[in-house]
């Protein structure tokens, strides 16, 4: 995209090295620094313009070989984040050097340099300082040229209590004592990098001894006292650092690797080279408690951070338009790696599931393309969002198997050699694989990344053996009318008298007709499910299938249910196509099918009147408790861990939305049994029976709830019972919740989310809602900007006419500061939530 002055750094100065001494003061919570800057001058200047915000500039000066430059003014604006040099002569082309002093504060937003905390064992304060500079936050440590493509080398020196652990991106090479007592930490050079990649992390830390992986040093770091949940991280990412060497056919490209838990933390992980910094609950575990989505969960982002070392470290987009090159890649290449590092979890069919929260936001009208323009700060922060990570990782899951593993491996690798240490854009991928292939990728591809929204397919039976296959757009407002067409690289599969066979089909006209050779017997349009497209089946088809489920896998499955949920909740089928299918699943033993019935059940019933509720109850009665007789509430030898998943899925459902009286009551009494021994149940059942608990418990249950979140003994536990607060349906309890979150009793990471949970709360939530508007101004004032928008997400659940307005209203007077197109799919999610509940009301009474 073209440069945007308002935003965009002027190109005629270019920094290829910086030296930072950094000294941090962790307990009056400031820093102090000095750096060196190598720059290369394009063509001559009197003026250099960088990046600084939230700092002190005390010094700044310029040399040219030996000459100093006279510099007349330096000045920060604070609006634009920058710093602007004024010099009294030309700085001539060449190299030339930049030396400035700065101060700043280590605040407490989670952003930049900030503070984090914990309680040691005295119960004693202890303070981290740490780093999180993506997107454009390492201007708030040091002044730089933070833009992705002005790639440098650093040379890193912390200045600190030599007390105290520190870690940055690369290996410590030396320690210099100081008068003062303290030490200077010099770390090795790290490789050319942006500087968003920049990290260094100071305070009481531990890292556990070294693991070597094929000559690459691995620890884990942590806070003292959590050194027994460290194995599973060091064993994941040992796993996964040679699983991507491999896979990229390219040695991991830094010297080391730290995998750093940190107690407060805004975003999930960040894949700062060599130092990969992450929330608690996402790094350390216990195997023996943890839940086999937890455990999952911690594999899925470890191999997520680690596949940046390739996807976005050494090779970088080259401006925050082309996020998706890093995230969606890093998402496609986690799932590729779990599911080799444990195949019994079957990764690509879970996956359906946070693939179908990207289906349904690019079913609204406020979606977005994948890739589209980014010029300011805050428009980078929205591309962190469900279209970058899944519905990019999806379209290439359904590029991958369309072309073949091998040959879009190879097109991948041939990209990653191509531009290591370097930055690249969309159609360099695209060139790389097309050269690999033969394929025309660019031109398929170009209409899943430009375009917003995707296809629902049609499928029917033309006539003397043909399938007529129709594509228009999927909207869940129910528009016919969009005219965007996608190449839709279908994969079919197809019974002909009795004979099966494949199909690939690339369908890049609004209407084809397929030859298959006879009647077919039935036609599954979206074989192995990897599509990122809807389907409907004419009746004849649609009815052929529904015979025999048994002939579909599970992600196939799981396709069929979301697609028939998708049609009844967007208007464009019959709820009674849903409730069908649902009576079908009783032998179907995948979690992730299982999940997507319960949720949609938990939607139907949320929005239900009274009458219907209790229709809702029987019906989920029915249709999950012979599944749950059949997987007993404790496991059996030999069983795949998956079906502890199930167990887990079915057991909350009953015990929930079922209003099971029998589940419950023993649900509550095993509980209690739980909360003095843990292993009194099977582990993958602990957040199942604390939602029932927080579903049917009042004070008594809240009291034991908000203890064990108080003293839990692993991060997965604390953040189980936390969210678990906000479940209770008495709403003085979730008044409760709310104010503690809203009094910063609950750490900032996590507090914008429980007041979500709250929200979604199916009695109290609306009380919830309330607390939120009143304290809006105030607490939002509190936390990091870029988490407001974590405050609205259930929002869209609040589905009547006079709610929805309500809503509207008030975001109408209170835009997000950042997440503005987020806010919008909310609210428009929240419409067509309103509207299938007033349509559907009197449907749901006599339906079930």
């Amino acid at each position: 995209m073209p440069d945007t002055p308002d935003y965009r750094l002027p190109r005629h100065v270019e920094p290829t090295r910086y030296d930072l001494e950094i000294s941090p003061d962790l307990e009056r919570a400031t820093f102090s620094g000095h750096e060196r800057i190598a720059i290369e001058v394009k063509e001559a200047t009197r003026r250099i313009v960088l990046n600084a915000a939230e700092l002190e500039i005390s010094a700044v000066s310029v040399r040219s070989g030996d000459a100093e430059v006279a510099v007349t003014a330096y000045a920060l604006d604070e609006d634009e984040e920058r710093l602007t040099i004024d010099l009294g002569e030309d700085v001539p082309a060449g190299r030339s050097e930049l030396e400035i002093d700065f101060s700043g504060i280590l605040n407490d937003k989670l952003q930049g340099f900030y503070r984090s905390t914990f309680k040691d064992a005295d119960g004693a304060e202890r303070i981290i300082a740490t780093t999180q500079f993506e997107a454009t936050d390492a201007r708030r440590a040091f002044p730089c040229w933070d833009e992705p493509d002005r790639k440098a080398v650093f040379g890193i020196t912390l200045v600190i209590d030599p007390a105290l652990a520190v870690f940055s991106n690369s290996p410590e090479a030396e320690r210099t004592g100081r008068p003062d007592g303290r030490v200077a930490v010099r770390f090795t050079d790290t490789m050319v990098m942006s500087t968003y990649l920049v990290a260094f992390v100071v305070g009481p830390l531990v890292a556990t001894a070294p693991v070597d992986v094929d000559g690459v040093e691995l620890r884990v770091v942590h806070v003292p006292g959590k050194e027994e949940l460290c194995g599973f991280a060091q064993e994941i990412g040992a796993y996964s650092l040679r699983f991507f060497a491999a896979w990229f056919n390219i040695a991991y490209p830094g010297d080391k690797l730290d995998l750093i838990a940190l107690p407060d933390f805004a975003a999930g992980a960040m894949e700062n080279l060599g130092a990969v910094t992450f929330r608690e609950q996402l790094l350390l575990l216990d195997p023996a408690t943890a839940t086999q989505v937890e455990r999952q969960r911690v594999a899925d982002v470890v191999a997520h951070e680690i596949a940046h070392m390739w996807f976005g470290d050494l090779v970088t987009m080259r401006w925050w338009n082309g996020l998706w090159l890093n995230e969606a890649f890093a998402t496609f290449m986690e799932m590729l790696c779990v599911d080799d590092f444990r195949p019994e979890w079957n990764r690509w069919v879970a996956f359906g599931l946070s693939r179908g929260g990207a289906l349904a936001t690019d079913a609204l009208a406020s979606t977005r393309p994948i890739e589209f323009p980014v010029a300011s700060p805050e428009e980078a922060e929205d591309m962190f969002d469900v279209l970058t990570y899944e519905k990019g990782a999806a379209v290439l899951r359904m590029l991958e198997r369309y072309l073949g593993a091998e040959e879009f491996r190879n097109g991948i690798r041939q990209y990653i050699a191509a531009h290591a240490y370097g930055n690249a854009e969309t159609t360099d991928l695209w060139d790389g694989i097309e050269t690999a292939t033969g394929q025309p990728v660019r031109s398929i591809m170009d209409s899943w990344i430009f375009q917003a929204g995707y296809p629902l397919v049609s499928v029917g039976e033309g006539g003397g053996g043909r399938i007529h296959l129709d594509q228009q757009r999927f909207m869940l407002s129910g528009s016919d009318s969009d005219p965007t067409q996608w190449s839709v690289p279908l994969l079919l599969r197809a019974s002909v008298n009795g004979v099966e066979g494949e199909h690939r089909v690339l369908l890049d006209a609004r209407h084809a007709d397929l030859d298959l050779g006879g009647k077919p017997d039935w036609v599954i349009a979206n074989a192995g499910g990897s599509g990122f497209y809807r389907v409907r089946y004419d009746a004849a088809l649609a009815g052929a299938l529904r015979s025999d489920l048994g002939r579909l896998d599970a992600l196939e499955l799981f396709n069929l249910v979301s697609d028939t949920w998708a049609a009844a909740l967007g208007g464009q089928g019959d709820l009674s196509d849903l409730v069908e299918l649902l009576r079908l699943l009783r032998g179907d033993e995948d979690p992730a099918v299982w999940a997507l019935a319960s949720s949609a059940l938990d939607f139907i019933h949320r929005v239900a009147d009274a009458e219907g509720k209790t229709a809702v109850e029987a019906f989920v009665r029915q249709v999950f408790s012979p599944a749950f007789a059949e997987a007993g509430w404790s496991a059996t030898p030999g069983e795949p861990e998956t079906r502890g998943t199930l167990r887990a899925t079915l057991l909350a459902t009953l015990g929930t939305t079922g209003a099971d009286p029998d589940i419950r009551r023993r649900a509550v009494s095993l509980h209690d049994q739980v909360l003095q021994d843990r292993s009194a149940a099977d582990a993958d059942l602990a957040g199942a029976l604390v939602n029932i608990v927080a579903a049917v418990g009042g004070e008594e249950q809240y009291q034991q709830v908000l203890g064990r979140f108080q003293t839990a003994a692993t991060p997965q536990e604390e953040v189980r019972y936390l969210y678990a607060l906000a479940g209770f349906r008495h709403e003085d309890l979730v008044r409760r919740t709310v104010q503690m979150a809203l009094s910063g009793e609950v750490r900032t990471q996590n507090s914008p989310f429980l007041i979500s949970q709250a929200i979604a709360n199916p009695v109290a939530g609306t009380a919830a809602w309330e607390m939120l508007k009143e304290a809006w101004d105030d607490f939002t004032g509190k936390i990091p900007q870029k988490m407001v928008i974590g405050l609205a997400g259930s929002v869209a659940l609040l589905a009547t006419p006079e709610l929805a307005a309500d809503a509207h209203r008030f975001f109408d007077a209170h835009p997000v500061p950042s997440g503005q197109k987020t806010l919008q799919q909310i609210l428009e999610r929240l419409d067509v939530n309103t509207a299938f509940a007033q349509r559907q009301r009197q449907v749901i009474r006599d339906l079930f």
